[in-house]
């Protein structure tokens, strides 16, 4: 498991397309699989979930996306999970990592603008 949380101030829905289209735009094998969203007053919430081939350990690798926004003020946690193909414990996480790193980027960008 890889886990990357930020806060930052901005556009709560702006984010989330940045987000989506970094995951989707920096992997080939990138591929929406679900997602929720929630709206409450000021308070908005979006639950994604993609997965991507991991070459390196030639299985699939998931990334969890929960943004939370109120108003200007937003956190965002995103989680990697899979990769690994021992049985009792993990032998790598390179897949996650790297798959998170499809993010980390533009997130970084978008706090410091």
């Amino acid at each position: 498991m890889a886990q990357y949380e930020k806060h930052l101030r901005g556009d709560f829905n702006q984010l989330l397309r940045l987000c989506e289209n970094a995951i989707m735009q920096n992997s080939s094998t990138s591929s929406y699989e679900g997602g929720s969203s929630w709206y409450s007053g000021e308070v908005s919430m979006a639950v994604r979930v993609y997965e991507r081939y991991s070459m390196f350990g030639k299985n699939r690798v998931s990334l969890n996306l929960t943004l939370v926004g109120n108003k200007e003020e937003l956190f965002l946690t995103a989680i990697t999970s899979g990769g690994s193909q021992a049985v009792f414990f993990k032998i790598n996480t390179f897949g996650e990592d790297a798959f998170l790193n499809t993010l980390i980027p533009a997130i970084e960008d978008y706090a410091r603008r």
